[in-house]
Formats: structure tokens, C-alpha cells, sequence
């Protein structure tokens, strides 16, 4: 099949070259329809238990995602001139499209609340114009000091800045505001300083500059390939074919990402970079050996790439698909951005390895006469720094093979002890470098305020389908009843039977009810005999006994221990403020009553708590209510305001509660659970690290199973396995010695090591087997493997590495650490292959061992 293609390419160039063009030309014309996509929440698929938990509790709750502006003034923000500045970026903020104006938080748009007499509360703006005076100012410090709602959320507790909370009509348009926003304050700075902070806006701007980047980094790379190549080959014609594969692989295998309606996340958005080196993988292995052998004969070039190609198709072949392999095992994991990642990048592996196979050939025959004359005539520097370097590791592995073996095997157990170490850790703020304007933002606003990070922590009753089962028991009763006393259920005047229920819409079901039974006991009053009267009486009080049971979050041992558990809360140092329902009942209960201190308590009955809350119902803003409570009273959510996005974070709040949960246990019928965005977070982390364990596990059973059917033999597989053993190993252990977080872009590292370490020993493998067929034995197999199959080893090595350093000049953390360890993987897994499978074939084919090895290489290739 090999020698057919290779045959046929080489006598129509012209029609491979017109079919690559035209597919390569159909998917660029795909790429403009590119759609950018940065939601983590999007890490889950959206039938993820939580992640739909999540989004309920958003429409339940009225809650949107949100940014937050920092106003900052050093010199204290209560003046006139600061308030004035800030009603003006107010009222700029209300007129933008996609701000939920009813649902900003800024001192003229929220409530003040204070008694003005004996049982009178009055609602009125905070800051319904900026004060005049700094008595003016002082007062409205005052005032929002007796706030607990808006106290170090709105306003700092240093009395520095302030934070207008700005809610989304959707978190994609985030980045588009901010930055009208920053254009705007821009000319009002000078002693104000003004920051944008929010998780919603991180991610949005990272899409931005993500899309930047993308079109940065990829050419860059494709450059830095080329003139490596440039160095080692010094034949600007002969590496003009390895480019043309990359080039084609990157843009047939993003065209096609984008022709199937697939998003580009932050992990897609890698695709080109990553396919970029790797698919000049073969091409580097071919021109090595093409190079080397038309200088030194006196064939065509047809017939030496010929012989080339069937020489190193079979390697190339298995080292292709264990690369893909690597990556196709990230579908196994539970995230779909991961999956889709893997996905491409082994289907762009295989097809650079179909390109090659196709494109060189053809190009490589056809070069000019001048080109081949030039190639022929250069002469290659046999003592060249390269191959001092190969010789000096050729007599190390073989002089030292036990020493190389017990160094392997202690860099074994210290990685061991470093990978114990690693921490699962991630927080989309830290995708920017530290002076990058989110990363300050985030600094300062989390030293001023309670914190800009949010989690919601939501109990509800876990009973309403058995208060429907009874709420259905009674009326079949009450229907018995009713008919057997003649009261006439059928008629356009019959008493009204309850409207259909369910356990989402039980309390609405059961209030409309209780209002019909009460119009018509009062329209027919008089005509209904006793009985009928008290029959319609008792299942009003019934009713009412199902609804007072409901009505869970109005009793106030249900307020009190909420309150506790926000107390419990708030010892932890990462929570910087709780806001819940008995903050907002303690408030209006203190206004309504007295306005002193002593007051600020919770009403000692549900009675008390549900007129102080109608009270609240009188105010601007009404609907703020329903942030902390349902309609229906079934569920209540407290807000946490936490200063650190990072999951380790959010996983010690969640530890706090479990603890005060299990020595506080909830009360009867109540269910807890976690939502928002800093729990989403650690929930796909978490799905992300046991996804990547279970494919990493899998794919390196199914790249062992191939290394023992490529080689047919156990002893090979599990040589050609060692390297890329030792370089996961040693890699993540290096990342918990220096205490680097095992994040997203670390956690997709595995598939990489995976799929490239195991290609430069099954080349190495091959290779030196084939020598031994040749009827060399052992030590003169290596020595010759350290010519030309050495060389283009460690040429893939470098090329590769250093395809990959414009990452290291990126703006943005991922591509950064993506860049430095991708180019350390190669590096090292090219050194470990040279080193230590030479020393351990010496050491297996030692007098006392020679037999076990080399035989069973001349009867595997025979």
C-alpha cells in the first residue's frame, strides 16, 4: 500500500497538489464564521446535575451574573466631590444597554431605611442626590453603616471606595460594557482610581485577548519552526514542505472545528499551536534521512524518497497514532470543551501523518535540478555540536548503564513524593499575568471589600410532593364530604374545587384556593346550611396548616439558624460577608419598631416576620426580596462574597459547612446545596481531574498494547514504554515540587506526554532492530543509531521545543505554562529515550543476558 501511494503521488504531483489546495482553500473560508467561547460553566455539559442547579437557582432567586466598578479615592470617598462623581458614573452606567437597570446596586438606586416614628418605617433613596456639604456626605456614611445589606459591599469598611454591582443581561457582553465603561472613566481619574472586577468579565476579556493571541502565536510559531529548520537543514527549498504540511493541517483541522458548529474554547484555541510542531514530526524524520542519503548516492531523488518513505513508514505510522491515541483518551473525560480538544488534535495528528505521506513525496521528487545540485553539493559538518553532543550521550549510556538506571530510578521516587504534593487548584482570574489590569483590579476591590467572588448556599424544603400526597388526601375527603351534604360542586355557582398542583406550584395552588373558599363563603353567606359552613371552614383551616407548614423560611427557628450558620460562615478568613434573609428581616424589624440597636433582632414569630417583610414590600425596591427568599417561601439562598476565586478556596467554605452542618444538623424536611460561580468552578475541576486520571489510565493501557503489536513483543513494549513513563512521572513531579497548581491547561498536559513521548522510542526501537537484522550485533546497533536516527530524533526535540517558545511571551497564563512545559516534555523525553533505552539494551544484553533481547528482535522481524 505504501510503495503504491508513494508511487502514484510521485507521477501526479499536480493532482495532489490540486486536492490539498482545493480542501485546504473550502476550510479556510470556514474560519471567518469562528465563535469564541470562555464560560467555564460551559466545562460541564448542560445536563450536569449541578450545572443545572445552578441555573435554577438563578431563575428562582432573580440572580444574574454580574461586574463590579471600583471607585477608589484614597483620601476617603464620603466628600461631595467623590459622591457627585460617583451619582455621574451611575446614571452613565443606567443608560447602557445590557445592564439590568432595576437590579444595580449604587447609593442612588438603593433604599435607605430608617424609623420616623413609633411603628412608621419609611423608604426612601440613600443617595437621591449627591450631598452638597460634607455634613451631607457624613450623614449618608451613617446611614449605610446601618445597612449590613450594603455595608463593605457597596461601600468599602475603610471608607475608600465603592462598588456599584452591575448585572447582565448575559455575561457575553460583559468584556463589550467593560470596556465602554473603562473608556468613559478614563478622563474622570486624577485622585479616583477606577477598576472593573468580576468573574464574568475575566472570562469575557480572556475570549478577547484569547482570539488575539491565537493570531498571534500561531504564525509566530509556524517562524520559529521555520528557521529552526532553516539551522539544521540550511535548505530554505528543502523545509518549504514540512511548513506547507503544518499549514494545511492547522487550517483543515480548525475549518473543520468551526464547519461542525463547535465553539472555540480556551482549549480549542490551542489547536493551531499545538498541531503547528507536531505536524513536522514525520516530515523532520523524512528530510533527515532523504538529506542524508542523496548526498551520498547516485539516485533520483524518486527513487531515494521512495525508499525513504517504506524505510520509515511503519515508525511513523504507529508513532502518528499513539500521538493521536494521547489525545483522542481526552474524550473520554466528562467536559466537553476537553473533549472536543482531544478530538481535533488527534484528528489533525493523523491527517499531518496523511499530508506527509502524500505531500512530500511529490514535492521532494520534484524538485529542480538547481535545488537538488545544491542539496548534493552541501557539506554537512561531521564533528557538528549536534553530534559531539549524541556522542558524548552514546558513551555515557554505554560506558554507564547501571549508573543511568539507578539515576532513572530515583528520579522515580522523588517524583513520586512531588506528585503527592500537587494541588487541584484553578481560578479563571489567574488566567492573566499579575500586572494585567484584571489581576489588579482583583487585588485591590478584594482589600477594600467583603470580596468579588460568589457562591450561594441555598436551603429548601425536601417535603413538598409529600405535602401534595396529603393536600390530595384531603380534598378526596373534602370532595366526599362535600357531595354527600349537597353542595353543588358541578354548577357555574358550585363551591370551586383546587386548581391543579404540584410540588413546583403547591403554595401559588393552595393560596389561590384559600382566596376562592373565602369568596365564596362570603358571597353565599346565609345560604349555606351549618354544616355546609363548617365543612368549607375545616379545610380552610386545613389549607392553612399545609401552607404555615410550607412556609418554612418566615418561622423563626428556621431565620434563627440560618443566622448562625452565616456566623459560623463568617470566621473563615476567605469569607469576607454573608447576605441573607434575617439580615434583611433584623434591618426592617429594628426601623419598624424603634430604629435602636436593641431591636435589630429577629421577630419571635412568623406572624411578625411576614409583616416586617410587607413592609419591606413598600419600598423602591420590592423584588429584592426574592434574592434571599422564593414567592412560595419553600427555599431561601445566602450570598456569600468570598476574596479569593480559587478552588481551593471555595473547597474550605464548603468543608466549614459540612463541619456546622454535621455538629448542627439541619432542621426537619431542609435540604442543602451549592451554587454560583466559585462552586461551578470546583465542580468541573473536580470532574476534569478524575476525567483526565481515567483517560491517562486508559490510553496508556491502549499505546502499551500497540508498542507490544508493533514490535511483537512484550519486552520492546515495555521498553518503548519507559521513556514516556518517566516523563509524566518526572514532569508532574517537577509541578508539585515548585508548587505550580494543577489546573486546566497542566491537567491537558498528560495527553500530550502521553502521545509525543513514546515517539522518539519508537523510532529509536525500530530502528536499532532493523540493525540487528542486518546482522549487527547490540553495541554496533547503538553506535549506529547515534548517526543519522539520533539526529533526527533530536532534531524533532528541537524543532518542536522551540515551536512552542512564543508561548512563553504570551499575555496570558495557560498559553505561558502550556508553552514552558510542552517545550520541557520534548526535551526531556528526547534525553531519556537517548539515554536510557541504549542503557538498559546494553545491560540486557550483557553475557549473561544477551540472549533474552536480541533474540527476541532477529525473531520478531523474522
Amino acid at each position: 500500500m505504501k510503495s503504491t501511494l508513494v508511487d502514484y503521488v510521485i507521477r501526479f504531483p499536480k493532482i495532489v497538489y490540486t486536492l490539498i489546495s482545493v480542501v485546504v482553500l473550502f476550510f479556510m473560508l470556514q474560519i471567518p464564521a469562528l465563535d469564541i467561547d470562555t464560560d467555564p460553566e460551559n466545562m460541564l455539559a448542560p445536563t450536569n446535575v449541578d450545572r443545572s442547579y445552578h441555573n435554577l437557582v438563578k431563575r428562582q432567586f432573580a440572580l444574574h451574573d454580574s461586574m463590579v466598578l471600583g471607585i477608589v479615592n484614597n483620601q476617603g470617598i464620603y466628600n461631595p466631590q467623590s459622591l457627585a462623581l460617583v451619582d455621574q458614573v451611575t446614571q452613565y452606567l443606567l443608560s447602557l444597554d445590557g445592564v439590568i437597570k432595576q437590579d444595580v446596586i449604587a447609593p442612588s438606586v438603593v433604599d435607605n431605611i430608617y424609623n420616623q416614628d413609633q411603628g412608621v418605617i419609611r423608604f426612601e433613596w440613600l443617595m437621591k442626590q449627591p450631598p452638597a456639604t460634607q455634613a451631607g456626605a457624613d450623614k449618608l456614611a451613617d446611614a449605610i453603616s446601618r445597612l449590613p445589606l450594603l455595608n463593605n459591599t457597596m461601600i468599602s469598611s475603610d471608607h475608600q471606595a465603592i462598588a456599584i454591582i452591575i448585572p447582565l443581561t448575559s455575561k457575553s457582553m460583559s468584556y463589550q460594557l467593560a470596556e465602554q465603561i473603562r473608556a468613559y472613566v478614563a478622563p474622570l481619574s486624577g485622585e479616583h482610581q477606577f477598576y472593573i472586577s468580576g468573574l464574568p468579565v475575566a472570562e469575557d476579556q480572556f475570549g478577547s485577548e484569547m482570539f488575539v493571541q491565537m493570531a498571534i502565536s500561531a504564525p509566530l510559531a509556524g517562524v520559529m519552526i521555520f528557521f529552526m529548520m532553516w539551522l539544521l537543514f540550511r535548505n530554505v527549498t528543502l523545509i518549504v514542505a514540512p511548513m506547507l504540511v503544518a499549514l494545511a493541517t492547522v487550517i483543515i483541522t480548525m475549518g473543520l472545528l468551526i464547519a461542525l458548529g463547535f465553539k472555540v474554547h480556551i482549549l480549542s484555541s490551542m489547536i493551531a499551536i499545538f498541531l503547528m510542531p507536531i505536524a513536522v514530526v514525520d516530515s523532520i524524520h523524512i528530510m533527515s534521512e532523504f538529506s542524508d542519503r542523496y548526498r551520498t548516492s547516485n539516485q533520483t531523488a524518486a527513487q531515494v524518497i521512495t525508499q525513504v518513505v517504506r524505510h520509515l513508514f511503519r515508525p511513523m505510522l504507529f508513532t502518528s497514532i499513539t500521538s493521536a491515541v494521547g489525545f483522542f483518551s481526552l474524550m473520554l473525560t466528562p467536559i466537553p470543551p476537553v473533549k472536543i480538544f482531544g478530538g481535533f488534535i488527534g484528528f489533525g495528528i493523523l491527517l499531518a501523518f496523511v499530508l506527509t505521506m502524500v505531500l512530500l513525496p511529490a514535492y521532494l521528487s520534484r524538485l529542480s535540478p538547481s535545488a537538488l545540485a545544491k542539496l548534493k553539493s552541501l557539506k554537512i559538518e561531521r564533528t557538528s555540536p549536534l553530534e559531539r553532543r549524541l556522542d558524548t550521550i552514546r558513551q555515557f549510556s554505554i560506558g554507564y548503564p547501571r549508573l543511568i538506571v539507578g539515576i532513572t530510578l530515583l528520579i522515580g521516587v522523588i517524583s513520586y513524593f512531588g506528585i503527592n504534593q500537587i494541588t487541584i487548584n484553578d481560578n479563571p482570574v489567574r488566567w492573566f499575568k499579575q500586572d494585567h489590569q484584571i489581576r489588579i483590579a482583583d487585588k485591590v476591590l478584594n482589600q477594600h471589600f467583603a470580596g468579588t467572588y460568589n457562591a450561594y448556599l441555598v436551603l429548601s424544603r425536601n417535603d413538598q410532593v409529600a405535602q401534595q400526597a396529603l393536600f390530595s388526601q384531603q380534598i378526596n375527603q373534602f370532595t366526599a364530604n362535600a357531595r354527600a351534604l349537597d353542595l353543588d360542586l358541578d354548577s357555574n355557582v358550585a363551591l370551586p374545587l383546587p386548581p391543579a398542583t404540584t410540588s413546583d406550584n403547591l403554595t401559588t395552588a393552595l393560596n389561590q384556593w384559600t382566596l376562592q373558599l373565602d369568596d365564596y363563603l362570603f358571597e353565599f353567606d346565609g345560604q349555606l346550611s351549618p354544616q355546609q359552613t363548617r365543612l368549607i371552614k375545616q379545610q380552610l383551616t386545613d389549607t392553612a396548616a399545609i401552607i404555615s407548614a410550607g412556609a418554612s423560611f418566615y418561622q423563626p427557628h428556621m431565620l434563627h439558624y440560618i443566622e448562625q450558620l452565616e456566623q459560623a460562615l463568617l470566621s473563615s478568613p476567605i469569607v469576607g460577608n454573608v447576605n441573607s434573609l434575617p439580615d434583611l428581616v433584623k434591618t426592617v424589624n429594628r426601623e419598624l419598631v424603634s430604629g435602636q440597636a436593641q431591636d435589630f433582632v429577629l421577630p419571635a414569630t412568623s406572624n411578625g416576620v411576614a409583616q416586617v417583610l410587607m413592609q419591606y414590600q413598600s419600598s423602591h425596591r420590592p423584588n429584592d426580596l426574592w434574592h434571599f427568599v422564593t414567592p412560595d417561601q419553600q427555599a431561601s439562598l445566602l450570598w456569600l462574597q468570598l476574596k479569593s476565586g480559587d478552588n481551593q478556596s471555595m473547597q474550605q467554605v464548603m468543608a466549614l459547612v459540612k463541619q456546622y452542618v454535621t455538629a448542627h444538623p439541619l432542621p426537619a424536611n431542609i435540604d442543602l446545596k451549592w451554587a454560583g460561580k466559585a462552586y461551578i468552578n470546583v465542580v468541573w475541576q473536580q470532574e476534569m481531574v478524575a476525567g483526565m486520571l481515567n483517560s491517562l489510565a486508559s490510553a496508556f493501557v491502549v499505546v502499551l498494547l500497540m508498542m507490544m503489536a508493533l514490535f511483537k513483543s512484550v519486552r520492546y513494549g515495555l521498553l518503548a514504554m519507559l521513556p514516556l513513563t518517566i516523563t509524566i512521572s518526572l514532569i508532574y513531579g517537577l509541578i508539585g515540587w515548585i508548587g505550580k497548581d494543577y489546573d486546566m491547561p497542566i491537567a491537558v498536559l498528560s495527553s500530550l506526554t502521553l502521545g509525543l513521548s513514546v515517539d522518539f522510542a519508537i523510532h529509536f526501537i525500530e530502528r536499532y532492530r532493523q540493525l540487528l537484522t542486518e546482522g549487527h550485533n547490540s553495541i554496533a546497533a547503538i553506535n549506529l543509531m547515534f548517526k543519522e536516527p539520533a539526529q533526527a530524533i533530536s532534531r524533532n526535540a528541537i524543532v518542536i521545543a522551540c515551536g512552542f517558545t512564543p508561548l512563553l511571551f504570551a499575555p496570558l497564563v495557560p498559553y505561558i505554562t502550556v508553552g514552558l512545559f510542552l517545550a520541557s516534555i520534548m526535551v526531556i523525553s528526547a534525553i531519556i529515550t537517548l539515554m536510557l533505552v541504549p542503557a538498559i539494551i546494553t545491560l540486557a544484553n550483557s553475557p549473561r543476558s544477551i540472549v533474552n533481547i536480541s533474540t527476541d528482535a532477529q525473531s520478531a522481524n523474522n
